[in-house]
């Protein structure tokens, strides 16, 4: 029983209607037996975090009162403790669609998740999370190597709640360190710690490297003196970021905040990361404060002390500080959101290279264990780890050798890996092997060849995982990676003409929703009224709509039209034609049934036709208000379909509607075209 709201509610449903009615128990998209990244990630989500973000306050004065207080469709339909359960499968499908697909638009629905359920409204923090994406798919392309983190986060994410639901070792140690008790039989406190591990896990892995737009105009100067063929070093054209004090500064209300937990007073966030850092890591590794309070300085304004490289991660912690105090507020900022925010800073090379010293011989000091710091040792193994399914923006990064596909098990405490790459490659790998094998003959003298990433796995130095080795502890973990390569498929990409800003995702969405209320008054309907009413839904029928806007290029593409926000010369849709709605409505139908089958919905009508006991009429405006609650609670809906159909099964349910329901996005479709076309700057094409 992981949903425990959804059976509360089918339990209160059955003693009103009688038996057969839900909600049910939302489907398990994974075999109990299978021990890979996707059955594991979306375990921990199902079963472990059970009492996610509940609120039994809330309960117990909807039980008093008789007023429920969770947001549906709209607000008050259901119960708050509901709302949050419908909250975490949300996070569960859209995890299951990105493992799937690996594509920044399923990638940004878990940010989307994440942002409403633990930051509470994603419009805040809409230009963090879009502008890196953005920036990275633009300004990238001139850099000689850079390759995606935006979906790369994301794969980071999911990789750390798989290691966490399979490593009993980590979930002890993670437990422990943040004041749970470690044994997994007590399941209440397991799931708290669940709920912990993911809030804050979240925090650490999807943000960060949101810093790096920082990073990326310092690669680019550097990449003129690449091109010519000098490396960098001293004599090296370089820039540096002044003035760092607005962002590293703390204000008044943080000083005092960050007093009243740590009992002593910071100045700056610098000098705030630079003691949690010393006090988790100082001892073991025989560094002070001092010292690494000057490293973390001297990162933006001087790169010329660490090899000539701007640390993205010093930009990213600060960047997510100031977000943090923005969206969650001063009051709610505890020492795991500290932890979190040190585990960012340490992650790219201040641990490796500022800490440990792990390619110096003379130098070098143990791998961070996990009892030191749980969320940075997360981070920087699981960050090692995902290398594959990442788009290359760089010019030498293009035709490098990357993995494009990863194979987990994580049975038995252990990581087994199969990275695969591309077998049109083949060429590249058998001259690295020749070449290779030219050098061992040679008594292996100078540098060994590198065909990067490939190398790093099939050389016997084994330098993937004897990197990782020095990183992060792994004394206690089976570890070992395979490489080998396989046939491309790209079905999964679902890659089409049409092409936009990625910010333009939630604004078509916006439209999305909007396109019923507003027919003839478009051009009278502001943005803020549009967003309000927008946010207003649940996050059920937010996602609804932006996983709409998704599938939008696809129902273009088979119309032979597109979408972009640049001129182009072709031909601009104005208005769609009834033949192309009738297409697009199918076609969507299919997306909303199988989207409504993934959310335990079922078929019924039960909401229209039930006698309502008075107590409910009297809980609402009217029968019809109620009803429409009542919906909601029973998550029955008389369009949806039960079990797993068939496409021409739902075809066949689509041609059966009444003409009346096949026709009534005729003219909402219309009135959509015209407001993304005012608030969003897209246009739609014809291809001839």
């Amino acid at each position: 029983m992981a949903y425990t709201a959804l059976k509360k509610m089918q339990k209160r449903n059955q003693q009103l209607f009688g038996a057969g009615v839900g909600p049910v128990q939302p489907d398990r998209h994974f075999d109990t037996v299978d021990h890979s990244l996707k059955a594991m990630a979306l375990r921990f989500l199902h079963n472990r975090c059970e009492g996610l973000q509940f609120d039994m306050d809330q309960e117990k004065m909807e039980e008093a009162d008789g007023i429920y207080r969770g947001i549906s469709f709209s607000a008050g339909q259901i119960p708050y403790n509901m709302q949050m359960d419908i909250n975490r499968l949300c996070l569960e499908r859209e995890l299951e669609k990105f493992i799937d697909s690996g594509v920044a638009e399923d990638a940004y629905t878990i940010y989307y998740c994440y942002l409403e359920m633990f930051f509470g409204h994603y419009g805040k923090s809409k230009k963090m999370v879009e502008l890196l994406s953005e920036f990275e798919s633009n300004g990238s392309s001139l850099l000689m190597k850079h390759r995606d983190h935006y979906s790369h986060s994301v794969y980071v994410f999911a990789l750390g709640l798989a290691f966490y639901e399979s490593n009993a070792l980590y979930r002890s140690k993670f437990k422990s360190f943040y004041g749970f008790d470690p044994d997994d039989s007590n399941k209440q406190e397991d799931h708290a710690a669940a709920c912990c591990f993911l809030e804050y896990w979240g925090l650490t892995s999807l943000f960060h490297d949101i810093g790096y737009p920082f990073e990326l105009p310092f690669e680019q100067v550097l990449s003129y003196y690449e091109v010519a063929g000098k490396e960098r070093g001293k004599g090296t054209l370089y820039i540096s970021y002044k003035d760092v004090d607005p962002l590293a500064k703390l204000g008044k209300e943080a000083r005092e905040k960050f007093a009243s937990i740590y009992g002593r007073t910071f100045d700056s966030i610098e000098e705030l990361l630079a003691f949690g850092i010393t006090d988790k890591l100082g001892r073991v590794y025989d560094f002070t404060e001092e010292y690494m309070l000057e490293t973390i300085h001297n990162k933006p304004v001087a790169p010329d002390l660490f090899g000539y490289y701007m640390d993205h991660a010093y930009f990213s912690a600060l960047r997510l500080y100031h977000e943090l105090e923005l969206s969650i507020g001063m009051d709610k900022l505890n020492e795991k959101h500290v932890d979190a925010l040190t585990a960012i800073l340490l992650h790219n090379s201040m641990f490796k290279f500022a800490i440990s010293f792990y390619k110096d011989k003379d130098r070098c000091k143990e791998p961070l264990r996990m009892e030191l710091h749980p969320l940075a040792y997360m981070l920087m193994l699981c960050d090692e780890l995902q290398c594959w399914d990442r788009t290359a923006y760089g010019r030498n990064s293009r035709t490098e050798l990357h993995p494009m596909e990863a194979v987990f098990d994580f049975n038995n405490d252990a990581i087994y890996a199969v990275y695969f790459y591309d077998r049109e490659e083949q060429e590249k790998i058998d001259a690295f092997k020749e070449e290779y094998r030219r050098w061992e003959d040679n008594n292996e003298e100078g540098k060994a060849p590198r065909l990067k990433a490939y190398s790093d796995m099939a050389e016997k130095e084994q330098r993937f995982v004897s990197d990782i080795r020095k990183i992060v502890d792994m004394s206690d973990i089976p570890f070992s990676v395979v490489p080998r390569t396989k046939g491309v498929n790209r079905k999964n990409k679902h890659t089409y003409l049409s092409t936009s800003n990625f910010l333009h995702l939630y604004d078509f969405a916006v439209a999305l929703n909007a396109r019923y209320s507003y027919r003839g008054k478009e051009k009278q309907v502001k943005t803020e009224t549009l967003e309000k009413e927008f946010e207003d839904l649940s996050l059920e029928y937010q996602l609804s709509n932006i996983n709409q806007a998704k599938s939008f290029a696809a129902y273009l593409d088979v119309l032979g039209c597109f979408y972009t926000d640049r001129p182009v010369d072709y031909e601009m849709v104005r208005t769609f034609h009834r033949d192309q709605t009738d297409a697009i409505a199918s076609m969507e139908h299919e997306r909303w049934i199988r989207e409504h089958i993934a959310m335990a919905w079922r078929k019924g009508d039960l909401y229209e036709t039930a006698d309502l006991p008075e107590t409910m009429i009297k809980a609402y405006a009217d029968k019809r208000t109620a009803r429409k609650a009542l919906r909601d609670q029973l998550r029955m809906h008389k369009m949806t379909m039960d079990g797993h159909p068939r496409k021409k099964d739902i075809l066949l349910h689509y041609a059966d509607l009444p003409q009346s329901e096949k026709e009534k996005d005729y003219e909402p479709f219309n009135s959509m075209l015209k407001l993304i076309k005012r608030f969003d700057g897209l246009r739609i094409y014809k291809l001839s």
